[in-house]
């Protein structure tokens, strides 16, 4: 491992050329094997970080962890599809280490990237990328590039994401910013190897969930194995019933794409539209006709297409008005 220096935070505050530290579920892994290689590390897992209320909205310190998060009585009751991501995304003891703000954060579980034999341009901008012709079976079918097919590995984040989540961040010149969550993760483009928005030593503080989310909230994972696996595909779906009539629909998807993506095709095509299954596969179809598969992942295109169905029938219970 190479060497660094490490402190720890007493206060949120922001230093250019540091990397932070929080549950380490990611970051001490990569340092182990050298693809993360910081000269200066900053533990800022002890900041103090709560779940609170502001004007209906919902304030969760970086450092709360995912267990606390997942358990919490108003993330429960008002953002269910979060709770249900978290509790999906890894074992229990990960959950109480990993922390809202690292989880963001964490980085592709492409293997090449982790393979530092083979080329990556996420790892070793330039390199090139073995997974292009490669075994991509769990890569991108949406805004990835030639350079890059990797994609996010968060369950949380597609949640976020849907639930329209704002993240607080300060930088290294004492200045602070709010960036929706949809915002915060990039494409790859030609550039890979940054895999977000955040300046140099820029460190997340909080997190904002917005006011009267809409009532019917659903996630779902679909993974090789029952627990403790990634997502192959996975989707979070809110929205609101009146009169039958879909409204605030906010649709994301995870294990499509470099980061969380959100289906604004999808959206728009049942926004105001009647709950129906013919509208449900419109959107689904509109959401995937840039899809493209690099051979083993293929079957993604069709699969997240059943996914956005299905989970659209179940939110809105038409797949038991259709069973009664």
């Amino acid at each position: 491992m190479t060497p660094f220096s490490f402190e720890r935070a007493e206060k949120a505050s922001a230093s250019a050329g540091v990397r932070y530290l929080g549950g380490g579920t990611n970051l001490i892994d990569l340092m182990k094997l050298e693809i993360e290689r910081p000269e200066r590390l900053v533990d800022v897992s002890r900041l103090p970080g709560d779940i609170r209320e502001s004007d209906g909205a919902i304030l969760i310190g970086a450092s709360v962890t995912n267990a606390a998060l997942s358990a919490d009585p108003l993330i429960r009751e008002r953002y269910a599809m979060l709770s249900t991501a978290l509790l999906s995304g890894a074992t229990q003891q990960l959950r109480n280490k990993a922390t809202t703000g690292g989880n963001f954060l964490q980085r592709t579980r492409c293997h090449y990237f982790y393979d530092t034999a083979r080329a990556c341009n996420k790892r070793e901008p330039g390199s090139g990328c073995d997974a292009l012709d490669g075994h991509n079976r769990f890569h991108a079918i949406l805004g990835a590039s030639e350079h890059c097919i990797a994609v996010h590995p968060s369950d949380m984040a597609v949640a976020m994401a849907a639930l329209d989540a704002e993240v607080r961040t300060i930088t290294a010149d004492g200045e602070g910013r709010t960036i929706p969550a949809t915002d915060l993760l990039r494409l790859p483009g030609d550039a890979p190897e940054r895999d977000h928005v955040l300046d140099d030593g820029e460190l997340i503080v909080e997190v904002r969930l917005p006011a009267n989310p809409p009532a019917r909230q659903l996630y779902r994972k679909v993974r090789d194995r029952a627990s403790y696996a990634f997502a192959v595909v996975s989707i979070a779906v809110a929205l609101d019933v009146e009169d039958n009539v879909m409204k605030n629909v906010r649709i994301a998807l995870g294990g499509v794409a470099h980061k969380p993506w959100r289906a604004d095709k999808a959206e728009r095509a049942l926004e105001g539209a009647f709950v129906d299954a013919s509208v449900f596969a419109q959107a689904a179809d509109a959401e995937l006709q840039d899809a493209v598969g690099r051979g083993d992942n293929d079957f993604k295109i069709p699969l997240v297409r059943r996914l956005i169905i299905t989970a659209l029938r179940d939110v809105t219970d038409l797949s038991k008005e259709h069973s009664a």
